[in-house]
């Protein structure tokens, strides 16, 4: 039987995703403070995925080399994400190897915790990569975040403390949101008032 079954028919599955620096983040937190509602992040399943001595460890490491690990500040051989990212972002064919890695490992681990949680009636999915990962079947509704590029531009910076064209490179790897929006059945507006998404949200959950 397919993984995709096993899930309750009439679980209601948000699928929460955005560009890089939308906001995913700040609304997550709210959801999580306001309403009693599991949410599950891709984002932590790919840590956990990328532990010392799993699969997901293994593989990467094989393909990227020691260059991966900090040793200075890292005793237990973990994977430094920044220096891998950094690789990523610079290398296409980097990129799409660990992607095709990643994604379906990633899936089929939500698709499992999705499975404790059956009894819910509603879930949060974060999914950052969505799209680009086809996350499309797991969830019943997808809600994209809104943010103008200026502005997620000068989050990125700050968050990461990179330069512009680093900041803009991270944004340009991603879907744009309008091909997003086309696929999303609600925008959640985090330009400047957080009003806006909090509305929207009150209104639907």
């Amino acid at each position: 039987m397919d993984i995709l079954h096993k899930l309750k028919n009439n679980q209601r599955r948000i699928g929460l995703t955005g560009g890089i620096a939308s906001g995913k983040s700040t609304i997550t937190n709210f959801i999580r403070k306001h309403k009693n509602i599991p949410i599950l992040d891709a984002d932590n399943l790919s840590r956990e995925l990328i532990k010392p001595n799993t699969y997901g460890y293994k593989k990467i490491l094989g393909y990227f080399g020691n260059q991966i690990i900090d040793n200075k500040n890292n005793q237990k051989n973990e994977i430094n994400r920044k220096i891998l990212r950094n690789i990523i972002f610079k290398h296409s064919e980097s990129k799409e190897w660990i992607e095709k890695l990643l994604h379906p490992l990633i899936k089929e681990k939500m698709i499992k915790e999705c499975s404790k949680y059956k009894d819910n009636q509603t879930i949060v999915l974060v999914i950052p990569l969505l799209f680009e990962a086809k996350f499309e079947d797991v969830c019943t509704e997808i809600w994209l975040v809104k943010c103008p590029r200026e502005l997620q531009k000068k989050r990125l910076i700050l968050r990461d403390k990179i330069s512009e064209k680093e900041a803009y490179e991270a944004i340009n790897l991603q879907l744009s949101f309008e091909e997003k929006r086309k696929l999303s059945d609600i925008i959640l507006d985090n330009s400047d008032d957080q009003n806006k998404w909090i509305k929207t949200i009150s209104e639907l959950l």
